[in-house]
């Protein structure tokens, strides 16, 4: 029996539903969803027709306000770009209203399905085309979209990965016009050597190798695509005017949340002086944790479009070839990559929001004495910072993840994210990955392809409008920490390691006992003199209680090492 959510009516110890039961119910609510009634009637499907057609006027004429050209050349281009999306948008608001309003018609249940699909694939499709025409900030939508397997439909995640090696390049020219609109002087003014061709491009921006005229030093000059200030307005409305169409015509599936977000981070992503400071920000905490293999390339100058760092190279976590070869650990990598992302998310750090495998690299390094690797962390453009109070409280979410307490992980969801109780068996397989059942039985073990095939069932049988509604109403924070998980739980996964997740949820605890620990020092000082008597029996209470989880845990790792090392089988789960 597939697991899913329990009904409203069911409290916290009831049974789950089957996947038939869903899909009765589901079928149930079909029939009465404002989305397959609205179109009944002729009259009513007039007036829906010519909203669209006077959202998608006004919403042209809005568009040519809020993007406030001087130039007269522009605005073909403004138009032409409009166009597409809008065009876009109507054509596929249509074809879903067409195939959704022939359910009930449809007798067969595989029938209608495949028509679903198809009108999937040729909304993506014809979305495609229109990301790639446009370029600019649409690509980088597309990248995002693509990995959102967990949300969209496999027709769309599946069209969109060519977007990932989709990235245009811009011309040296431009570039060399940008230099001299920031900087007042031209490229040369700066750099003996210039690549005329870039050694790396993504849809913000691309990376060229130079040398330093004032010391020689090779550096790696990371610059924006200069159209991307003109286009940029214009592009953000259209993307807001996107979500919130298909808010008004499909609430069910409300994804607003997605422009609300790129308009947030979308800015900071653009103002390569923000990424500087934060790069040297995250170097020179790291500096000081004893043996972290981390490296960030050093900042010599930033502007708002351009930035001028150390050059550092290296080979992607998924690079097992090169790993292998250079006698580099996988499991050592995998246990480092943790350690520095549970720092981030636990210590009193910025997050690093965008760990995806182009931005890490790794090269061996023999001078280094717990690893014989370095592991090199690129793109600091988003960063957030965590309230103190959600690292504690997400730091006891997992505690009771791992052991299995789902009475704790019920109080803490709702700590973090207000999340109910209805909600919280979605939300668990979100900050996870895995099956509700695995989540309250043992979460320290590996995926199965059986169970990878029963949490996408899920979302086909109708989660998926469940899960658009919970991440809609998360903390914004929250949605980053979890694109996060799910970044490096891929990583981790791409390393096909020997040991699986056990050793990485082994140092997850460490890191949260640690916070947990922390927290209750600061109420015991909180509460008076630290020479009460009181107080000092509170302190050593802690401090034992603390040192017996570290002792247990230690004992453990060492215990999973010497299994590694003497080649036994992994551990299933702790």
């Amino acid at each position: 029996m597939r697991i899913l959510r329990p009904t409203a009516a069911q409290n916290l110890g009831s049974q789950w539903i089957c996947r038939g039961c869903l899909q009765q119910r589901l079928r149930s609510s079909w029939a009465t969803a404002p989305f397959s009634t609205t179109y009944q009637k002729a009259s009513v499907r007039n007036v829906r027709r010519q909203r669209i057609i006077w959202a998608t006027v006004g919403g042209s004429l809005g568009i040519g306000a809020i993007a406030s050209f001087q130039d007269v050349k522009h605005g073909a281009a403004v138009i032409q770009r409009s166009a597409r999306v809008l065009g876009a948008l109507i054509l596929n608001i249509n074809d879903y209203r067409t195939v959704l309003n022939s359910k009930d018609k449809e007798k067969d249940e595989d029938g209608w399905q495949s028509m679903l699909k198809a009108c999937h694939q040729r909304c993506a499709h014809r979305t495609l085309r229109v990301l790639e025409q446009n370029g600019s900030i649409f690509i980088k939508l597309g990248q995002h979209l693509s990995s959102m397997n967990y949300l969209l439909p496999v027709e769309w995640t599946r069209t969109f990965i060519p977007l990932q090696d989709h990235c245009p390049e811009s011309s040296y020219e431009a570039i060399e016009q940008m230099f001299i609109d920031d900087t007042g002087q031209p490229i040369a003014a700066h750099f003996d050597n210039f690549d005329r061709h870039p050694i790396g491009a993504a849809s913000l921006a691309q990376v060229h190798l130079a040398t330093m005229k004032d010391t020689g030093a090779k550096v790696a000059v990371k610059v924006q695509h200069p159209a991307l200030k003109v286009w940029v307005p214009l592009d953000l409305a259209l993307t807001r005017l996107t979500f919130s169409t298909l808010r008004y015509f499909f609430p069910e599936y409300d994804l607003e949340w997605l422009s609300n977000e790129m308009e947030l981070s979308l800015p900071q992503e653009l103002d390569f002086a923000l990424e500087g400071k934060n790069a040297l920000v995250t170097r020179e905490y790291f500096k000081m944790i004893k043996d972290s293999p981390l490296l960030v390339p050093d900042v010599y100058w930033g502007r708002k479009r351009i930035l001028v760092m150390e050059y550092i190279a290296g080979h992607r976590t998924d690079d097992l070839a090169y790993l292998d070869s250079n006698g580099i650990d996988r499991d050592e990598v995998s246990a480092a990559l943790a350690r520095i992302f549970n720092e981030m998310i636990f210590g009193d750090t910025p997050l690093h929001c965008d760990p995806h495998g182009g931005n890490i690299a790794i090269r061996r390094n023999d001078m280094r004495t717990r690893h014989n690797f370095d592991i090199i962390l690129y793109d600091h453009g988003l960063y957030r910072d965590i309230p103190l109070q959600m690292r504690r409280n997400y730091a006891k979410l997992w505690l009771a993840v791992i052991d299995a307490d789902e009475k704790g992980m019920r109080q803490y969801a709702h700590e973090v994210a207000g999340v109910t109780d209805d909600q919280f068996p979605l939300f668990a397989s979100a900050i996870t990955g895995r099956d509700y059942r695995a989540v309250t039985t043992s979460v320290v073990s590996t995926r199965s392809e059986e169970e990878k095939e029963v949490v996408s069932g899920a979302m086909g049988d109708g989660m998926l409008q469940e899960l658009v509604q919970l991440l809609g109403q998360v903390p914004r924070i929250m949605l980053l920490i979890l694109k996060t998980n799910d970044l490096t739980r891929n990583l981790d996964e791409s390393l096909q390691t020997r040991e699986g997740p056990v050793r990485n949820f082994l140092i997850l605890a460490r890191y949260c006992s640690r916070i947990v620990f922390r927290e209750q020092m600061d109420i015991i000082c909180s509460s008076g003199s630290m020479l009460w008597p009181r107080n000092v029996l509170q302190r050593l209470g802690a401090w034992s209680s603390y040192l017996r989880v570290e002792a247990k845990l230690s004992l453990y790792e060492w215990y999973v090492f010497f299994r590694r090392i003497a080649r036994f089988s992994p551990l299933a789960s702790i």
